[in-house]
């Protein structure tokens, strides 16, 4: 037998899979109905304890070209319903025995609707997975628990980065359709690591991109090394205001390159331009979360994963247009600068998992390395 015990003093008891291992973290929800393994390796999620809204899981294993990142990167899985074995052609193994060996805890056998609804209710909040010693009090369980850092104030990105810089080429295999006309020869990109994606990276040298990755925190002058055609700025986890290195370089690159953030790097960018965040009751965390594309009226259907969001109006005092909206709250999901060639949005067009409907963003990028790539000519 294994618990969960939230902050609030709640319970859930159920059976134990993965690592026998403790876990504390922040308790979220994830209502995607497939890509439980994208989920689980996606770097947006480290330091957190995922409950996935979808009943039944782990069916169909899990395949080594499915995953995100190096490994598994929540602290803990929370499901309704592990499947006792799976189907899947592809399957090299299945999930329980995939995060035993990353050292991953997970709890089986809860009602997971009645702890999303405490956490929609209540908003999400710190917990433990107590699964290696269950002769421990709840009493001394929740004194761990509240001790432990919150989400706020806690730079997790750095920590999810990449240690040292690589080249990227990987690309889209050839089920997935050409996003755009590639150019005479690849954009120069240097993609700021804060916990990316693979499926990110991919989408760029799909849509003619060279990408260089760099680690979260690097500074102006070495990516300006580069000469980069285009600055972009990746995913990942814990608060933006915290990422303050990362913040300077911005800071500092703002205006001279192309720059496209997502997640996290949008937060990032509206950062840097001097707008404000705050942290959302519950987050949004999902792939089915309806935005609303502003010039257009145009509705897409969008994978996110996040727990923090810009301000609108302290974006409109900074000189930016919001340009998406959350229809489920109205808050902003991404923004344009109105001079600079500067823009983000908060959900995740590159899906894995989720629609693939948004992922023309990258073209918008592409477009704007064009028009740098121009006046870079006719300057020179």
């Amino acid at each position: 037998m294994a618990r969960l015990i939230l902050e609030d003093g709640a319970v859930f008891t159920g059976m134990g899979f993965g690592a026998p291992a403790d876990a504390v973290g922040e308790v979220v929800f994830c209502t995607a109905m497939t890509g439980y393994q994208e989920a689980i390796s996606d770097p947006s999620y480290r330091g957190q304890i995922l409950t996935l809204t979808a009943s039944h899981i782990g069916n169909y294993g899990v395949c080594g070209a499915d995953v995100e990142s190096g490994r598994p990167q929540i602290a803990a899985l929370i499901v309704k319903d592990l499947a006792a074995m799976h189907s899947n052609c592809r399957a090299e193994g299945d999930l329980s025995t995939w995060l035993a060996s990353a050292g991953i805890p997970g709890l089986a056998g809860i009602d997971t609707r009645a702890l999303v609804r405490r956490l929609r209710g209540g908003g999400v909040m710190r917990g433990m997975l107590a699964g290696a010693d269950a002769g421990q009090s709840t009493e001394a369980l929740l004194s761990q628990i509240r001790q432990s850092p919150e989400m706020s104030g806690q730079d997790l990105a750095t920590a999810a980065s990449r240690d040292c810089p690589a080249h990227w080429e990987e690309s889209l295999d050839r089920w997935w359709p050409e996003t755009g006309p590639s150019p005479d020869r690849p954009y120069r990109v240097v993609a700021i690591d804060c916990g990316a994606k693979r499926n990110i990276y991919r989408h760029l040298v799909s849509n003619g991109c060279e990408v260089h990755v760099v680690p979260s925190g690097t500074s102006a002058e070495a990516i300006l090394e580069y000469k980069p055609e285009g600055v972009f700025i990746s995913n990942g986890p814990g608060d933006p205001a915290a990422v303050t290195a990362t913040i300077e370089t911005l800071k500092c690159l703002m205006g001279q390159v192309p720059m496209f953030g997502i997640c996290l790097g949008h937060q990032l960018l509206a950062l840097a331009l001097g707008a404000s965040t705050w942290k959302l009751p519950f987050g949004h965390r999902g792939a089915n979360q309806p935005v609303r594309e502003e010039g257009s009226g145009r509705i897409l259907i969008t994978s996110q994963n996040h727990g923090f969001c810009v301000d609108a109006e302290s974006l409109n005092n900074v000189g930016c247009d919001v340009t998406h909206i959350h229809l489920n709250d109205g808050t902003v999901a991404g923004f344009r600068h109105r001079e600079l060639p500067v823009a983000g949005v908060q959900f995740h067009p590159e899906a894995s998992p989720g629609p693939h409907e948004a992922s023309v963003l990258f073209q918008w990028f592409a477009e704007r390395m064009a028009e740098f790539r121009k006046a870079e000519s006719v300057a020179g």
